[in-house]
């Protein structure tokens, strides 16, 4: 029976030939309903199930990634549901003064996916403060924490609150202070404008993380729990998608499950993914989908991602393909936007969007058609921005206005400006090019 159970394992390991970068690209975009009807309560919660436990750019999160997996997405529904005690964030680090990281968790599942927080070094009396109040009394609204701390100003308070929060050791149950960052401005200290954005940041109860963590999950619970995630993010998982994730020990500290679900039947293990390192592990479902994301319809609608969207394979599971822009190198960056068609990277857009360059492509797709296609997919994702323009400096390292294809985003809808080509509208959303 063991030789039956290798043999058997062996053909299903050697059953599908790996497939190229371009498939692997329009898999992950379908594997998180990308283009793929779908609204409601159900479609949010599976869109969060995918993406527990990444550190995301929060205004990015909600203006950009869950509005391309849910249809109609209400901001209003994470609070709701922060609400209910059903999904808690915690801070990952800030963006500058109005943004910053943050990973959304299932209540029941933040012990079994995330690690307890640690207290940093170098905090001061006025974080013991806010942390010894909070360990005492629990949730508590911020008038709370001010009367507790009375030698601390408003400001420096919420200014150690916020250290706190982006430290992952206190969050709140709603997301409202998370958005009221992105609509900060600088503001004349005491105005009352200032005051305003002051009680934005500081609304709802804040509490200490520590107690989700005060049943510790078994490690192997942990180490399953672990697995499961990437499985269900990547559909298929090797060594390469830990350059996404934050799990101590890496892809070698979930080996062993990998290979305890294959040997169980669960799992299928395989050369599935070309340019993959070691082994890759996905389940069957997976699999078959992989296959068939093969036969590409040849007007595929083309897609645009936040560069740091986890459906983005390219500068992280795949290298990026070389650019047509002398000296432009992609990354993953917070704000920058790369357009795909058929799977295959057109054009990116770095945050802003004042430089934009065009990628090589390969045979299968006509370059002319290729651009024409992606201006079109952008030029439909930021559609439903409200009172917002994108600008566009340099194509290709050359003055967007004199470049040779400034004709392509004029017919896209791009008008000169003063600086630029200019697109209004620039938002949120993705629609076909």
């Amino acid at each position: 029976l063991r030789r039956l159970r290798r043999s058997t394992l062996a053909r299903l390991r050697h059953e599908v030939a790996p497939v190229d970068a371009s498939v692997l690209a329009r898999f992950l975009a379908e594997w998180h309903g990308i283009g793929v009807e779908g609204a409601g309560e159900t479609r949010l919660d599976s869109a969060l199930d995918q993406l527990e436990g990444v550190p995301l750019s929060f205004a990015e999160l909600e203006r950009r990634i869950l509005p391309l997996r849910v249809r109609g997405f209400d901001p209003r529904a994470l609070d709701e549901r922060g609400a209910l005690g059903r999904l808690v964030w915690l801070g990952c680090g800030s963006l500058g003064d109005r943004d910053g990281r943050v990973a959304l968790y299932r209540r029941e599942r933040i012990a079994l996916l995330a690690e307890p927080p640690i207290l940093p070094a170098g905090l001061r009396p006025v974080h013991h403060a806010i942390l010894e109040h909070l360990e005492r009394r629990g949730a508590s609204f911020f008038a709370e924490l001010a009367a507790a701390v009375p030698d601390e100003a408003s400001e420096p308070l919420l200014e150690a609150l916020w250290d706190l929060v982006w430290a992952g050791l206190v969050s709140n149950d709603t997301f409202a202070p998370l958005r009221a960052l992105a609509a900060r401005r600088s503001r004349t200290p005491g105005s009352r404008s200032s005051a305003r954005a002051a009680a934005a940041l500081a609304s709802g109860r804040w509490s200490l993380v520590a107690p989700l963590f005060a049943t510790a999950p078994e490690p192997t619970a942990r180490a399953h729990g672990r697995a499961i995630a990437l499985l269900e993010r990547y559909g298929v998982v090797s060594r390469d998608v830990m350059s996404l994730e934050t799990i101590p020990g890496g892809f070698a500290a979930l080996y062993p499950v990998f290979r305890a679900m294959e040997e169980a039947g669960k799992l299928r293990r395989g050369h599935f993914v070309e340019g993959y390192a070691g082994a890759q592990f996905a389940f069957a479902g997976a699999v078959d989908r992989l296959r068939a994301a093969r036969a590409a319809p040849e007007r595929a609608p083309g897609v645009a991602l936040a560069a740091t969207d986890p459906a983005n394979p390219y500068g992280a599971l795949l290298p990026w393909p070389p650019t047509q822009a002398p000296g432009a190198t992609p990354r993953r960056a917070t704000g920058a936007t790369v357009i795909s068609v058929q799977g295959e990277p057109v054009l990116f857009l770095e945050r802003g969007g004042r430089r934009a360059y065009r990628f090589v492509l390969s045979e299968a797709l006509d370059p002319h058609e290729a651009l024409t296609r992606a201006l079109g997919t952008l030029r439909g994702a930021f559609r439903a921005g409200r009172g917002q323009r994108l600008r566009v400096e340099e194509i290709d390292g050359e003055p967007a206005r004199q470049s040779a294809l400034a004709e392509p985003f004029l017919r896209a809808g791009f008008r000169p400006g003063y600086a630029g080509l200019e697109l209004e509208g620039f938002g949120a959303g993705a629609e076909a090019g």
